[in-house]
């Protein structure tokens, strides 16, 4: 009778909300995992900062440790999952797991949008496997999508709803027409903000995301501060009503295209058709629409956050690194990742529709300067609508417009000065019009 196959030996660095949701989801799931492994998962140790804090009831606490050398010097342990965040001390954390030719499974979207490319690097030259699903989306399957299903495509564009906060945010603000400080409050309270939502409401998170996404769909190495990006804490109430009298939704999106020659990456909140199949996408849920050039469009969507989300995506991870490791084929799937630097398209080159809200006086001739200042800048109008028209001459009124496809470096001039009139009373509202 043969000997029961040896375990394989996992490490946690992190024990906070996503570690807790991995060992929930190894415990309870412990006897089905070992037969899609063809070996037991066994938790070999984890790392905490904090040996007194509490821990989910399955977290064996003799595990725990403070100490990273109890982990990254142990030849016992094959795999090591980092749930830890941040840049540092993760990334070194990782380095040395690698140079042990130890499989890694992350969820830190920082640290890849930063190291990423490092970090791959390393593992090819080790021969060992960087999984990261978790890292965009949750538990959307996005990573593995882009990674496998793609092999044999083109991915062509991309569409993300990627971060929860600023969906739900912008959800509430729609539906219940409320102002964004007092939704924010209310995310907060409810846990879907952090005390400080810098990261999230001001469109950071989205963009450590979409350069994880574009080293897969676009093969670009690309430093993620050089992504455009924008948050939603100048939408206003008035903009999801208007948005709603033209047939749009406005949602925060992290978008892609392939140009041949260049990448186009931008984040910023953006006007979707009602009739889009991300104008639905509401609350917390995230989605990721990627079109194909043979396959054409497929969208994804699903709890893009929480414990239990990001845990099935983890887990996933580990199960294809544990049986890799088995197989005798660590390293296969980060092999088959290519990246290389690529330029950036510039933001003054984009060509699309617009919405723009100007806050005026209600005097004779504005509207006749607005639309002369943007044909000046080969702009030209679709719609209009005035919001009222002021009881006393002089009090502001919202004037908005649809324009036609233009080049935004033209529009933009043109927004500089229509701004420096003296009937604009307040900073005039851009945000683009997407097609998906």
């Amino acid at each position: 009778m043969s000997a029961p196959p040896r375990p394989v030996n996992l490490a946690l660095l992190g024990c906070g909300t996503v570690g807790g949701g991995v060992i929930r989801l190894l415990h309870e799931n412990s006897a089905y995992l070992a037969t899609r492994v063809g070996a037991p998962l066994a938790v070999r140790r984890v790392l905490v900062r904090d040996l007194d804090k509490d821990r989910v009831p399955e977290c064996d606490r003799s595990l725990l440790t403070t100490n990273p050398d109890d982990v990254l010097n142990d030849p016992e342990i094959d795999l090591v999952v980092e749930v830890m965040g941040g840049e540092q001390p993760a990334f070194d954390y990782l380095r040395r797991a690698i140079d042990a030719k130890k499989g890694v499974v992350t969820a830190n979207k920082m640290l890849l949008a930063t190291r990423g490319p490092e970090l791959l690097g390393l593992a090819v030259d080790r021969g060992v496997d960087l999984a990261f699903e978790a890292s965009v989306g949750g538990g959307i399957p996005i990573v593995r999508t882009l990674r496998e299903a793609f092999t044999s495509d083109w991915v062509e564009r991309l569409y993300g709803i990627v971060n929860g906060t600023c969906n739900y945010i912008l959800s509430r603000m729609r539906e219940e027409g409320l102002p964004f400080d007092e939704v924010l409050r209310d995310a907060q309270a409810k846990g879907y903000a952090e005390a400080d939502p810098t990261l999230d409401v001001d469109g950071h998170d989205a963009a450590h995301k979409l350069v994880v996404l574009a080293m897969l769909a676009f093969g670009a190495r690309v430093a993620h501060d050089r992504v455009p990006t924008e948050g939603i804490r100048g939408v206003d109430a008035i903009d999801h009503r208007f948005a709603e009298r033209f047939g749009f939704v406005v949602k925060h999106l992290a978008i892609g295209r392939e140009l041949g020659d260049r990448v186009e990456l931008r984040v910023h909140p953006a006007l979707v058709s009602q009739k889009s199949v991300l104008a639905n996408v509401s609350g917390v849920l995230n989605a990721i629409f990627v079109e194909g050039r043979a396959l054409g469009p497929c969208l994804l969507s699903g709890r893009g956050a929480g414990d239990m989300p990001t845990a099935v995506s983890v887990v996933a991870d580990i199960v294809d690194v544990a049986r890799s490791k088995l197989a005798g084929s660590a390293g296969r799937s980060t092999r088959g990742i290519s990246i290389a630097d690529r330029p950036l398209a510039s933001l003054d080159d984009i060509e699309t529709r617009y919405y723009l809200r100007f806050t005026v006086k209600d005097e004779p001739g504005v509207l006749a300067h607005i639309a002369g200042a943007l044909g000046q800048h080969q702009v030209s109008i679709e719609q209009m609508v005035q919001d009222g028209r002021a009881t006393d001459d002089g009090l502001p009124v919202s004037v908005v417009m649809i324009t036609h496809r233009a080049r935004e470096a033209g529009l933009r001039r043109a927004m500089a000065e229509i701004e420096r009139e003296s009937w604009v009373v307040a900073p005039p509202r851009l945000l683009r019009i997407e097609e998906v």
